[in-house]
């Protein structure tokens, strides 16, 4: 890739070389599968409503590339039908089974896997939260939000598909950005198919996101079967959260959707001591029930406190 791109973590020597080729192999982003270490992969994928490259839906393929990311938290972009009952695409037990992930109660619909087509899946920690978050739109479009406890370390993972308009985008990026700076501050990942190809400069809507994310490290990941747009990202704060970040290139990947997945790796005991030694942190906005600022999505906000994995 163009050095434009930011360098890859530290921790991951190896990851810059397949970056810059367009390919990250699953060796640049594994992290042990255990309930009591911090280090947790995470992933974000478009499916493309299990509809393959061949025209063909199916949902066990999806699965299947889920199942080789074998991420402990996964975004989904594209999870449900758009129109009608939006029903999900994905048969949830067979994907608990073969996966070990369970879907984050955020659905609108009692058919639906998500919001707009966004959904998460886990299968470490507990989910203390969860919302869903109305955007800006000329066309369907919103995120999803939850926040866990991993071990005892709390995590917040944001997920959003964001429009193909590039005015559009710019909003919904800056809204994104708004929402999070009223909140709790805590280590934040951003996640999904943006939409965008440019890196984070003055001419890309993703620099709507700074101050409180940077510019995130980018890969090809779209179209799938000849990656050439770097669409999918994982942003996170505070910087140095994300440890690692590649793409999910496999024969089958390339089939499933128009979309590769992304992933990542993020050490949770750093980021804490990354949280802690903060100077600056982002602005936490009061809500003024008297006329101040109400963000979109509190209406919708769901609270689940529930046993996780």
């Amino acid at each position: 890739m163009p050095g434009q791109f930011a360098s890859l973590s530290r921790l991951l020597d190896g990851v810059g070389r397949f970056v810059r080729l367009g390919q990250a192999p699953d060796t640049a982003v594994v992290a042990p599968a255990c309930d009591g270490c911090d280090l947790v992969r995470v992933a974000s994928y478009n499916i493309h409503k299990a509809i393959g490259n061949d025209g063909t839906y199916d949902p066990a393929r999806t699965i299947s590339v889920i199942a080789e990311i074998d991420a402990d938290i996964i975004a989904l972009q594209e999870a449900d039908r758009r129109l009608g009952d939006r029903k999900g695409r994905l048969n949830l037990v067979t994907l608990e089974k073969e996966t070990g992930l369970s879907l984050v109660p955020l659905a609108a619909r009692p058919m639906s896997h998500g919001w707009h087509g966004n959904a998460l899946l886990y299968r470490r920690g507990t989910v203390l939260r969860a919302e869903r978050l109305h955007l800006p739109h000329a066309e369907p479009r919103g995120a999803v939000l939850a926040e866990f406890d991993i071990g005892g370390r709390r995590l917040r993972v944001v997920a959003a598909h964001l429009g193909l308009l590039s005015r559009t985008r710019r909003l919904q990026m800056e809204r994104l950005r708004t929402h999070l700076e009223a909140r709790e501050p805590m280590p934040t990942l951003l996640c999904g198919d943006f939409n965008e190809w440019r890196p984070g400069r003055v001419n890309s809507p993703l620099e709507r996101l700074s101050p409180l994310f940077q510019t995130a490290d980018a890969v090809p990941s779209f179209p799938s079967r000849r990656p050439v747009f770097p669409l999918d990202r994982i942003f996170g704060w505070p910087e140095g959260l994300v440890a690692g970040f590649g793409v999910h290139d496999s024969p089958v990947a390339r089939r499933a959707s128009d979309h590769l997945p992304v992933k990542a790796v993020i050490d949770l005991k750093s980021a804490g001591g990354l949280f802690d030694e903060l100077s600056i942190l982002p602005p936490r906005r009061e809500r003024d029930a008297g006329g101040g600022e109400i963000l979109d999505g509190e209406a919708d906000r769901l609270e689940h406190r529930y046993i996780g994995r």
